[in-house]
């Protein structure tokens, strides 16, 4: 029977595999290191590498001097984290507010429109409303449309600068763009290159501050760790791929 199946597992017994080694906290924006897949938060290991070019756990090389392109953001693991560990989004999101709110900074989209979603849900309950489930699916299906059809405008967005640094390539005709704070360098890659004629994306490099940055970092992990305090947009250089030895 379904009953018989059914076994519970205590959150203390799975707690070594959703936990920070470097801060032995439960994992907040869990970033894998792609050479041996183990994960951490994402500023525990970016803070950690700043000093070191080896995996916290089983020290192996990441990379002899851009560790830091060899590590990527874990949606699913983050997932996990957040439905097993009762409270911990909520909390984490609260403590992105205060973080804004003292530094006098609009809070990002993202993390308001988790909010206002959760105070919509909670308003309904309070206040007894009940709708039919034929009214809820349809309304589901309309919103699902809506958010397809946005393009990710509703993101928290970032201003960018982008500059040519090498007599090789050309500069962009238009050099400043507005996109998803959640876009990758990847994406800034694929742009270029289809705006260039270049064969492969794959040919380009893109700096921030002399620093080649992983065609995973989101545009808002670049801003939070190279850009922090500085004014907008975001200045960023392309150029050839340069072959690192």
């Amino acid at each position: 029977t379904p009953k018989m199946l059914t076994r519970k597992i205590k959150l203390w017994d799975i707690n070594a595999h959703i936990t920070c080694r470097l801060c032995n906290g439960y994992l907040i924006d869990a970033t894998t290191v792609t050479e041996c897949l183990h994960t951490f938060c994402r500023s525990c290991l970016v803070k950690y590498l700043e000093e070191n070019n080896t995996c916290p756990t089983c020290r192996i090389v990441i990379h002899q001097s851009h560790p830091l392109q060899y590590i990527g953001h874990d949606r699913t693991m983050q997932d996990i984290v957040y439905k097993l560990v009762p409270g911990l989004q909520e909390a984490e999101m609260k403590k992105q507010r205060e973080f804004y709110h003292k530094l006098g900074m609009e809070v990002p989209g993202d993390i308001k429109g988790e909010t206002c979603s959760a105070k919509q849900h909670l308003d309904s309950h309070r206040n007894g409303e009940t709708k039919a489930d034929e009214n809820l699916n349809k309304e589901t299906s309309e919103e699902k449309q809506e958010e397809d059809n946005d393009y990710h405008r509703s993101d928290e967005q970032v201003s960018i600068c982008l500059e040519c640094n090498s007599s090789k390539l050309r500069g962009l005709k238009r050099k400043w763009i507005r996109c998803s704070a959640q876009a990758t360098v990847l994406h800034l890659k694929k742009f270029i290159a289809k705006k260039l004629n270049l064969s492969s994306f794959n040919e380009l490099d893109i700096l921030c501050n002399e620093e080649i940055l992983g065609k995973d970092h989101t545009l808002k992990f670049v801003v939070v760790t190279r850009w922090r305090f500085k004014k907008a947009p975001l200045l960023l250089h392309y150029r050839p791929k340069m072959d690192l030895l």
